[in-house]
This record gives C-alpha cells, structure tokens and sequence, in this order.
C-alpha cells in the first residue's frame, strides 16, 4: 500500500510538473499592443473621438454624449430635469427653461434625438430631442453643447414620436402619443374616447434659433402615433408615422390595444397643409403654450396654437393618409 501511494504521489507531481511547465511555455496569440480589442477603442489623452454618440437619457430627462469608439462618456448635457451639478434648473438664468403651462416641471422623460439636416444629411448644427412626459421639444446648441430652447406643445399628450426632422431642418415634427379631446368641449368622459379624442401633428419651426414655433398641427384619428420619418427623393414633402390602438382602446393597453392584425401608417403630404394654411383655410386655437429659451436667445413667452382646417376630404382608399386640404387636416377613420 505504501509503495502504491508512493507511485500514485509520483504521478501526480509529475503532471503538476508538466502543467507548470506547459503553462511557463504558454504565450498569449496576441499582445495587449496589437490586436486586442482594448487597443482598438483607445484614443490616446489629447486625441479626439471619430464621433459623438447622443443617446436620450429617459427618465433623466437629459441627453448624454459619448464619444466613439473610446465609448467615454463626454457630458450629460441638461435639457428637461434640474442638474445641480451646474445648477440647471437652480440659477436664475435657467429656471425659465423648465416653465410650462403647468407651472415649472423639474423633471421628464426624454426620447430620440435627431440632428438638424442640410438636403437630407445630418449636418451637425443642433440637435433636438423630446419630452415625453409633458409634450415638449428643445434645440441643444451644438457649438456649445447647451440647451438654448424648450417648446411645449399644445393639444397633445405623450411626446414619444418626436421630433422628427424634414430634410432641411425646416420643421421638426412632433406626433400624440396619447389623444386628447380637442375643441371648445374638452371636459368629457373617458368612456367617449372614439368620438371625442383626436391626435396631431405638429409641425415646428426649427431652422432659425430662437424661433421654435408650431407652424400648423394636422387633425388626425385617436390612434397612438410612435414613430415618424419624412422623405426624401421621390417622396420629398411626404411625412410618414407608424400608429397602433386602431382600435380605441382607453384601458389596459397591452391588450385592448393589440386586438386588431393591423393597424396604420399614416402618410401625411405637408406640403398640402402649407398651402392650406396659406390659403386662410386654417383655424386658428385659443389654447396657449410655452416657449422657453436661454438668455443667448430669447425670454420665455406664451403662444397660441393654429389649428383645424376648413377643407375635409374623406380617402377613398383604406389608410390613414392625409387630405389633399390640410392644415390641421381632419383625416377620416378606416372603415
């Protein structure tokens, strides 16, 4: 039995023996200078990112910029919460800022930046981003990386699908994600959703800083928009928005709200609106809305909202798209 454990004991020293020594021969295929992946992202101190990345910061309410590929996060620049880490939304040169028709809100839910653009191509001027939670849109400087606008947006709520650029920055464009009763009787049940609640679009002016406005809002059907593009080439003077809650629903809306196959893209032709609202075909809206701006641009004002067009024209086909008279143009529901 000894002599076993001796020999047993011999095995095995001599397979640690062989495993150091496998281990000392071992070398890396690649070196940490070349090749590995850390080295690849590495941008020396003084050397500048290939790009930014402008990511929304959600329930901050602000927006963060990384730079690209060392993935290093730049600044958090503040849009629509307090930051007391410069005083955003403390000093009295920025309280204004988040003043709304609510009184001042210190906090939001922000969602998709989107550059400004020159002939369809981001162009780097400003970027623009939404707040979710009380509709509002603002214009972030990007030669200074500051806020330098807030907009509310009237007859809307949710401002998840915005703001969305045309391709040349002349509008922004801002969705309901929610429906809100719109008119003289806005004090209505809940339970009158189909018949009462409508969305907009509100097309904002955004190629001037200082000078964010609603232009004009198109009345559209109470479904829930949540994405949109303009387009380009071939489409250019064409919005595109995708919806969902083709079926009205006002409760559980992970249910009630999925029960249709289908539901809509609405195709909104913005160039027909202009012309609406040139035409003297537009309505004008009593109900008022914040602006605000920074100090380099402007005080904070109170506006009035243009809406509803005269000029309504039921589609013959069975989408949602817009009429060939808008302006806040009433588009029919599918039938």
């Amino acid at each position: 039995m000894p002599n076993s454990r001796r020999a047993l004991t011999g095995v095995l020293l001599a397979m640690t023996a062989g495993g150091l020594f496998f281990a000392c021969r071992t070398k890396p295929t690649t070196s940490l200078a070349a090749g590995d992946a850390a080295s690849k992202v590495y941008v020396a101190p003084g050397q500048y990112d290939e790009f930014y990345s402008f990511l929304s910061g959600g329930f901050s309410g602000q927006v963060a910029v990384y730079g690209l590929p060392s993935g290093r996060l730049l600044k958090v620049i503040p849009v629509f919460s307090q930051n007391p880490e410069n005083g955003y939304g403390y000093n009295d040169e920025s309280k204004a800022m988040l003043e709304t028709t609510f009184g001042a809100i210190p906090w939001d839910d922000s969602h998709h930046p989107e550059l400004s653009q020159t002939d369809g191509v981001p162009d780097g001027r400003w970027l623009f981003i939404n707040a979710n939670n009380t509709p509002r849109v603002a214009r972030i400087d990007l030669t200074r990386f500051e806020t330098d606008e807030i907009l509310q947006i009237p007859n809307a709520a949710g401002g998840h699908a915005s703001p969305f650029t045309t391709p040349n920055t002349k509008y922004i464009v801002s969705a309901t994600r929610f429906s809100v009763p719109i008119g003289a009787k806005r004090d209505v049940p809940i339970a009158s959703y189909k018949e009462n609640f409508k969305g907009t679009l509100s097309f904002i002016t955004a190629d001037q800083p200082g000078k964010m406005d609603v232009a004009f809002q198109i009345l559209m059907p109470g479904y829930n928009y949540d994405l949109g593009h303009a387009g380009k080439g071939p489409s250019e003077g064409w919005f595109f928005f995708t919806s969902y809650n083709s079926e009205g629903a006002y409760t559980k809306l992970e249910v009630n709200a999925s029960q249709n196959d289908k539901d809509y893209v609405a195709a909104v032709n913005y160039k027909k609106a202009e012309e609406c609202v040139a035409s003297g075909k537009a309505k004008d809206s009593a109900l008022a809305f914040h602006a605000s701006r920074s100090s380099r641009c402007a005080s904070s004002d109170w506006r009035s909202a243009r809406l509803e067009c005269a000029d309504r024209h039921q589609p013959s086909h069975s989408v949602v798209a817009i009429t060939s008279a808008p302006a806040i143009i009433s588009v029919s529901t599918m039938t």
